[in-house]
Protein backbone atom coordinates (compact mmCIF):
# COMPACT_ATOMS: atom_id res chain seq x y z
CA UNK A 1 0.00 0.00 0.00
CA UNK A 2 0.54 3.35 -0.81
CA UNK A 3 1.23 4.30 3.18
CA UNK A 4 3.59 1.54 3.60
CA UNK A 5 6.09 2.92 1.15
CA UNK A 6 5.85 6.52 2.35
CA UNK A 7 6.36 5.04 6.18
CA UNK A 8 9.33 2.68 4.68
CA UNK A 9 10.66 5.09 3.05
CA UNK A 10 10.58 7.76 6.00
CA UNK A 11 12.23 5.41 8.37
CA UNK A 12 14.84 4.90 6.28
CA UNK A 13 16.15 8.56 6.13
CA UNK A 14 15.81 8.71 9.33
CA UNK A 15 17.90 5.93 10.26
CA UNK A 16 20.36 7.13 7.36
CA UNK A 17 20.10 10.74 8.47
CA UNK A 18 21.31 9.32 12.23
CA UNK A 19 24.12 7.60 10.61
CA UNK A 20 25.05 10.65 8.97
CA UNK A 21 24.67 12.79 11.98
CA UNK A 22 27.18 10.91 13.97
CA UNK A 23 29.50 10.95 10.65
CA UNK A 24 29.27 14.63 10.61
CA UNK A 25 28.40 14.13 6.97
CA UNK A 26 26.73 17.54 6.17
CA UNK A 27 26.46 17.19 2.17
CA UNK A 28 24.82 13.67 2.97
CA UNK A 29 22.98 15.48 5.90
CA UNK A 30 21.68 18.15 3.07
CA UNK A 31 20.72 15.74 0.72
CA UNK A 32 18.63 13.53 3.40
CA UNK A 33 16.64 17.14 4.22
CA UNK A 34 15.96 17.49 0.34
CA UNK A 35 14.29 14.06 0.55
CA UNK A 36 12.54 14.36 3.52
CA UNK A 37 10.92 17.65 2.05
CA UNK A 38 10.16 15.53 -1.06
CA UNK A 39 8.65 13.09 0.98
CA UNK A 40 6.02 15.75 2.75
CA UNK A 41 5.28 17.09 -0.12
CA UNK A 42 3.87 13.45 -1.19
CA UNK A 43 2.85 12.55 1.86
CA UNK A 44 0.47 15.83 1.66
CA UNK A 45 -0.74 14.69 -1.38
CA UNK A 46 -1.48 11.21 -0.33
CA UNK A 47 -3.46 13.19 2.65
CA UNK A 48 -5.79 15.36 0.65
CA UNK A 49 -6.55 12.01 -2.17
CA UNK A 50 -7.88 10.27 0.93
CA UNK A 51 -10.59 12.55 0.82
CA UNK A 52 -12.00 11.69 -2.31
CA UNK A 53 -15.12 10.17 -1.65
CA UNK A 54 -16.90 11.12 -5.32
CA UNK A 55 -17.77 8.26 -7.36
CA UNK A 56 -15.50 9.57 -10.29
CA UNK A 57 -13.00 11.90 -8.00
CA UNK A 58 -10.68 9.14 -9.04
CA UNK A 59 -11.15 9.90 -12.81
CA UNK A 60 -9.43 12.38 -15.21
CA UNK A 61 -11.38 15.43 -16.00
CA UNK A 62 -12.10 18.47 -18.68
CA UNK A 63 -11.44 21.81 -17.30
CA UNK A 64 -13.36 24.80 -19.09
CA UNK A 65 -12.21 28.45 -18.49
CA UNK A 66 -14.53 31.31 -19.84
CA UNK A 67 -13.95 35.06 -19.92
CA UNK A 68 -17.19 36.92 -18.21
CA UNK A 69 -18.32 40.44 -19.08
CA UNK A 70 -16.21 42.96 -19.44
CA UNK A 71 -14.08 42.69 -22.89
CA UNK A 72 -10.35 42.55 -22.61
CA UNK A 73 -10.29 42.97 -19.13
CA UNK A 74 -11.91 39.81 -18.43
CA UNK A 75 -10.27 38.05 -21.40
CA UNK A 76 -6.78 38.62 -20.03
CA UNK A 77 -7.73 37.39 -16.65
CA UNK A 78 -9.36 34.31 -18.44
CA UNK A 79 -5.63 34.09 -19.59
CA UNK A 80 -4.47 34.44 -15.68
CA UNK A 81 -6.62 31.74 -14.84
CA UNK A 82 -5.20 29.33 -17.51
CA UNK A 83 -1.50 29.69 -16.80
CA UNK A 84 -2.47 29.13 -12.93
CA UNK A 85 -3.73 25.91 -13.93
CA UNK A 86 -1.58 24.80 -16.64
CA UNK A 87 1.19 25.71 -13.55
CA UNK A 88 -0.32 23.89 -11.32
CA UNK A 89 -0.94 20.74 -13.76
CA UNK A 90 2.58 20.89 -14.39
CA UNK A 91 3.61 20.88 -10.23
CA UNK A 92 1.44 17.57 -10.22
CA UNK A 93 3.26 16.20 -13.24
CA UNK A 94 -0.28 15.56 -14.68
CA UNK A 95 -0.74 14.52 -18.27
CA UNK A 96 -2.92 17.56 -19.99
CA UNK A 97 -3.91 19.47 -23.18
CA UNK A 98 -5.71 22.00 -24.58
CA UNK A 99 -8.49 20.91 -26.54
CA UNK A 100 -10.17 24.28 -27.79
CA UNK A 101 -9.09 27.83 -27.19
CA UNK A 102 -10.72 31.45 -28.22
CA UNK A 103 -8.75 34.22 -28.23
CA UNK A 104 -10.04 37.62 -27.75
CA UNK A 105 -10.11 40.55 -29.88
CA UNK A 106 -7.10 42.35 -28.46
CA UNK A 107 -5.64 40.35 -25.41
CA UNK A 108 -6.26 36.77 -23.33
CA UNK A 109 -8.85 34.40 -24.22
CA UNK A 110 -12.38 34.21 -24.13
CA UNK A 111 -12.79 30.34 -23.63
CA UNK A 112 -10.29 27.22 -23.19
CA UNK A 113 -11.18 23.58 -22.63
CA UNK A 114 -8.10 21.38 -21.32
CA UNK A 115 -8.37 17.74 -20.88
CA UNK A 116 -6.67 16.74 -17.53
CA UNK A 117 -6.42 12.54 -18.29
CA UNK A 118 -4.06 11.66 -15.29
CA UNK A 119 -6.24 10.02 -12.83
CA UNK A 120 -7.60 11.82 -9.84
CA UNK A 121 -7.31 15.16 -11.46
CA UNK A 122 -11.47 15.38 -11.07
CA UNK A 123 -11.55 14.95 -7.31
CA UNK A 124 -8.56 17.51 -7.30
CA UNK A 125 -10.08 19.98 -9.25
CA UNK A 126 -14.02 19.31 -9.04
CA UNK A 127 -14.70 22.07 -6.43
CA UNK A 128 -12.36 24.84 -8.68
CA UNK A 129 -16.01 25.04 -10.61
CA UNK A 130 -17.47 28.46 -9.78
CA UNK A 131 -17.20 32.31 -10.46
CA UNK A 132 -13.40 33.75 -9.80
CA UNK A 133 -13.19 37.48 -9.22
CA UNK A 134 -9.88 39.30 -9.70
CA UNK A 135 -9.77 43.16 -8.41
CA UNK A 136 -6.13 45.04 -10.03
CA UNK A 137 -5.36 47.99 -11.36
CA UNK A 138 -5.83 48.17 -14.79
CA UNK A 139 -3.07 47.26 -17.50
CA UNK A 140 -5.35 48.52 -20.04
CA UNK A 141 -6.40 51.74 -18.51
CA UNK A 142 -4.36 54.55 -19.33
CA UNK A 143 -6.10 56.62 -16.20
CA UNK A 144 -4.50 53.44 -13.65
CA UNK A 145 -8.31 52.75 -12.18
CA UNK A 146 -8.81 49.69 -10.42
CA UNK A 147 -10.90 47.22 -12.21
CA UNK A 148 -12.98 43.90 -11.40
CA UNK A 149 -12.67 40.80 -13.67
CA UNK A 150 -14.82 37.90 -13.46
CA UNK A 151 -14.32 34.32 -15.10
CA UNK A 152 -15.62 30.99 -14.87
CA UNK A 153 -14.15 27.59 -14.50
CA UNK A 154 -15.96 24.61 -14.52
CA UNK A 155 -14.52 20.79 -14.63
CA UNK A 156 -16.26 17.76 -15.25
CA UNK A 157 -14.71 13.89 -15.00
CA UNK A 158 -13.61 12.02 -18.05
CA UNK A 159 -15.97 9.54 -18.38
CA UNK A 160 -14.64 5.34 -18.38
CA UNK A 161 -15.15 3.25 -20.96
CA UNK A 162 -17.19 0.82 -18.54
CA UNK A 163 -19.25 3.59 -17.70
CA UNK A 164 -22.49 3.78 -20.68
CA UNK A 165 -24.06 7.46 -21.76
CA UNK A 166 -26.77 6.56 -24.19
CA UNK A 167 -26.64 9.41 -26.73
CA UNK A 168 -29.38 9.21 -29.59
CA UNK A 169 -27.89 10.94 -32.58
CA UNK A 170 -31.81 12.22 -33.33
CA UNK A 171 -30.80 14.74 -30.00
CA UNK A 172 -27.31 16.34 -31.94
CA UNK A 173 -26.61 18.96 -34.46
CA UNK A 174 -23.23 18.85 -35.28
CA UNK A 175 -21.21 21.46 -36.89
CA UNK A 176 -18.19 21.45 -38.29
CA UNK A 177 -15.77 25.01 -39.11
CA UNK A 178 -12.41 25.91 -39.54
CA UNK A 179 -10.02 25.69 -36.77
CA UNK A 180 -8.23 28.69 -35.28
CA UNK A 181 -4.92 29.15 -33.99
CA UNK A 182 -1.48 27.42 -34.20
CA UNK A 183 -1.81 24.39 -36.08
CA UNK A 184 -0.62 24.65 -39.83
CA UNK A 185 -1.61 26.05 -43.05
CA UNK A 186 -3.86 22.64 -43.09
CA UNK A 187 -5.52 23.35 -39.97
CA UNK A 188 -6.52 26.36 -40.96
CA UNK A 189 -8.37 25.98 -44.79
CA UNK A 190 -10.12 22.42 -43.80
CA UNK A 191 -13.52 22.21 -41.84
CA UNK A 192 -11.42 20.30 -39.24
CA UNK A 193 -13.21 21.30 -36.48
CA UNK A 194 -16.24 19.60 -34.82
CA UNK A 195 -18.92 21.42 -32.28
CA UNK A 196 -21.67 19.20 -31.29
CA UNK A 197 -25.35 20.54 -29.51
CA UNK A 198 -26.78 18.58 -27.19
CA UNK A 199 -30.42 19.60 -28.03
CA UNK A 200 -32.17 18.25 -24.96
CA UNK A 201 -29.85 20.10 -22.68
CA UNK A 202 -28.03 22.68 -24.55
CA UNK A 203 -24.80 21.57 -23.91
CA UNK A 204 -22.39 22.50 -26.54
CA UNK A 205 -18.65 20.71 -26.65
CA UNK A 206 -15.99 21.46 -29.40
CA UNK A 207 -12.77 20.80 -30.25
CA UNK A 208 -10.14 21.56 -33.00
CA UNK A 209 -6.90 20.70 -31.57
CA UNK A 210 -6.76 17.60 -33.76
CA UNK A 211 -5.82 17.76 -37.85
CA UNK A 212 -8.62 15.28 -38.42
CA UNK A 213 -12.31 16.11 -38.53
CA UNK A 214 -12.74 12.43 -36.99
CA UNK A 215 -10.63 12.92 -34.34
CA UNK A 216 -11.81 15.95 -33.19
CA UNK A 217 -15.60 14.42 -33.69
CA UNK A 218 -14.65 11.99 -31.11
CA UNK A 219 -13.51 14.01 -28.81
CA UNK A 220 -16.37 16.22 -28.77
CA UNK A 221 -18.33 12.92 -27.93
CA UNK A 222 -16.03 11.91 -25.43
CA UNK A 223 -16.50 15.46 -23.39
CA UNK A 224 -20.33 15.40 -24.34
CA UNK A 225 -20.37 12.02 -22.55
CA UNK A 226 -18.51 13.54 -19.84
CA UNK A 227 -20.83 16.65 -19.51
CA UNK A 228 -23.88 14.65 -19.54
CA UNK A 229 -22.07 11.81 -16.44
CA UNK A 230 -21.21 14.98 -14.93
CA UNK A 231 -25.24 16.52 -15.26
CA UNK A 232 -26.37 13.05 -13.19
CA UNK A 233 -23.72 13.31 -10.70
CA UNK A 234 -24.58 17.01 -10.12
CA UNK A 235 -28.58 16.06 -9.21
CA UNK A 236 -27.33 13.18 -6.95
CA UNK A 237 -25.32 15.93 -5.30
CA UNK A 238 -27.88 18.70 -5.70
CA UNK A 239 -30.55 16.02 -3.86
CA UNK A 240 -27.71 15.28 -1.07
CA UNK A 241 -26.85 18.25 -0.64
CA UNK A 242 -30.28 19.38 0.31
CA UNK A 243 -30.23 16.49 3.32
CA UNK A 244 -26.95 18.28 4.70
CA UNK A 245 -27.89 21.96 3.41
CA UNK A 246 -28.30 22.93 7.65
CA UNK A 247 -25.08 21.34 8.74
CA UNK A 248 -22.78 22.24 5.68
CA UNK A 249 -23.36 26.13 6.17
CA UNK A 250 -22.30 26.73 2.42
CA UNK A 251 -24.10 28.50 0.30
CA UNK A 252 -22.71 31.01 -1.07
CA UNK A 253 -23.89 30.93 -4.68
CA UNK A 254 -21.51 30.93 -7.78
CA UNK A 255 -18.76 33.00 -7.09
CA UNK A 256 -15.75 30.65 -4.92
CA UNK A 257 -13.04 33.07 -4.75
CA UNK A 258 -11.61 36.79 -5.06
CA UNK A 259 -8.07 37.99 -6.21
CA UNK A 260 -7.38 40.75 -4.95
CA UNK A 261 -4.37 42.50 -6.47
CA UNK A 262 -5.25 46.29 -5.00
CA UNK A 263 -5.21 48.14 -2.65
CA UNK A 264 -3.96 45.07 -0.97
CA UNK A 265 -3.12 41.46 -1.70
CA UNK A 266 -4.93 38.47 -0.84
CA UNK A 267 -6.71 35.58 -2.31
CA UNK A 268 -9.55 34.59 -0.03
CA UNK A 269 -11.80 31.57 -0.92
CA UNK A 270 -15.65 32.81 -0.29
CA UNK A 271 -16.55 29.13 0.99
CA UNK A 272 -14.06 27.89 3.79
CA UNK A 273 -12.88 31.35 4.72
CA UNK A 274 -9.02 30.17 3.82
CA UNK A 275 -6.85 33.05 2.65
CA UNK A 276 -3.41 33.77 1.35
CA UNK A 277 -1.33 37.03 1.19
CA UNK A 278 1.29 35.50 -1.55
CA UNK A 279 -1.12 36.21 -4.61
CA UNK A 280 2.12 35.95 -6.36
CA UNK A 281 2.71 31.83 -5.92
CA UNK A 282 -1.13 31.21 -5.65
CA UNK A 283 -0.87 32.46 -9.37
CA UNK A 284 2.06 30.53 -10.12
CA UNK A 285 -0.16 27.40 -9.09
CA UNK A 286 0.07 27.36 -5.81
CA UNK A 287 -3.72 26.30 -5.08
CA UNK A 288 -3.42 22.64 -3.18
CA UNK A 289 -4.16 24.92 0.28
CA UNK A 290 -7.57 26.09 -1.36
CA UNK A 291 -8.43 22.46 -2.37
CA UNK A 292 -7.38 20.66 0.78
CA UNK A 293 -9.76 22.73 3.11
CA UNK A 294 -12.55 22.62 0.37
CA UNK A 295 -12.06 18.34 0.78
CA UNK A 296 -12.35 19.02 4.26
CA UNK A 297 -14.91 21.41 4.45
CA UNK A 298 -17.32 18.77 1.97
CA UNK A 299 -15.89 15.56 4.53
CA UNK A 300 -16.70 17.25 7.51
CA UNK A 301 -20.02 19.52 7.23
CA UNK A 302 -18.14 22.76 8.27
CA UNK A 303 -18.72 25.32 6.19
CA UNK A 304 -17.17 29.11 6.83
CA UNK A 305 -17.66 29.93 10.29
CA UNK A 306 -16.06 25.93 10.98
CA UNK A 307 -13.55 25.84 8.61
CA UNK A 308 -10.49 23.69 9.21
CA UNK A 309 -7.13 25.50 10.31
CA UNK A 310 -4.23 26.06 7.98
CA UNK A 311 -2.48 22.82 6.59
CA UNK A 312 1.03 22.74 7.99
Amino acid sequence: MESSRLEKKLKENLELYNLASEASDQSLILEIDHELEKLSQETKKQEIECLFSGEADNNGCFAEIHSGAGGTESNDWAAMLLRMYLRWIEQHKFKSEIIDQLSGEEAGIKSCTIKISSPGSYGWLKNETGIHRLVRISPFNSAGKRHTSFASIFVYPVVDEDIQIKIKESELRIDTYRASGAGGQHVNTTDSAVRIIHLPTGIVVQSQSNRSQHRNRDECFSMLKARLYDLELKKKEAAASQLNASKTGISWGHQIRSYVLHPYRVVKDLRTGHQETDTTAVLDGDLDKFMYKMLVSKATGKGLDNFIEDLD
